[in-house]
């Protein structure tokens, strides 16, 4: 059945990134929450984040593929619209890892490994730019826009399913379904511990001149003289 078929990939698709997130974790990096060497602290937040993109990408494209194949060796006309389209949607899930990179491409970071085995050097401020990208990426990656953008995707896909191959209403509802699992995944396995080491690091790191200043404290003062009283109040 070409629901099978396609339940079979989403499972596929959100275990591969599952899998190759998990390769890419440092062990060291399971200790505590304190912000001991922001240099550490930035490059394994890096390690996190390109594991997910990779990880998605990779699955992207191997759903597409998959479904390629599938596609042109059925004669099922069903299945064949299932495969197209869904090969279309994972295609667009692909691109839109490559349109949206973790970092700009001009960036020029030390791996983790690199930089722990002297081969190359990160100075405090430069790991400090790191940590501001990846949490601006981690807090895109998760904004209402990213979610509009996939439910408008995912809405067009179903509505495809329905009027456009003029199947029933309940198997554009099912596509429409299966898109949103798959890339509401996408988006809430989105690392996002950058942004909480960044945070941490504003709040107890940054050198006091570059903090935000205090607010401002209004200060009563009452005198009495020759000619009466005074009552002035001072910011």
């Amino acid at each position: 059945m070409p629901s099978r078929v396609t339940a079979l990939l989403v499972v596929i698709l959100l275990f591969l990134p599952v899998v190759l997130a998990g390769q890419g974790e440092n062990p060291e990096a399971a200790g505590g929450d304190e912000l001991q060497d922001i240099q550490l602290t930035a490059l394994r937040d890096r390690s996190a984040a390109m594991g997910w993109w990779y990880g998605w990408l990779a699955g992207y494209s191997a759903a597409t593929a998959g479904q390629l194949v599938v596609y042109f060796s059925s004669d099922d006309k069903a299945l064949r619209q299932d495969m197209v389209l869904g090969a279309a949607t994972t295609m667009l899930g692909a691109a839109g890892q490559l349109i949206s990179p973790i970092l700009p491409g001009d960036a020029n970071y030390p791996s983790y490994r690199d930089y722990t085995g002297g081969e190359r050097t990160l100075s405090p401020d430069e790991a400090a730019g790191l940590l501001r990208l990846l949490a601006a990426r981690e807090k895109e990656g998760r904004s209402w826009k990213t979610h509009a953008i996939a439910g408008v995707v995912n809405l067009g896909s179903g509505l495809i399913t329905w009027l456009g191959f003029k199947r029933t209403f309940m198997d554009g509802l099912e596509n429409f379904a299966l898109n949103t699992v798959i890339t509401e995944a996408q988006i809430w396995t989105q690392p996002v511990k950058a942004r909480k080491d960044y945070e941490r690091y504003c709040k107890t790191l940054l050198p006091e001149a570059d903090a935000a200043p205090a607010t401002p404290v209004a200060e009563w003062t009452f005198s009495a003289g020759p000619n009466g009283f005074a009552l002035r109040l001072d910011f």
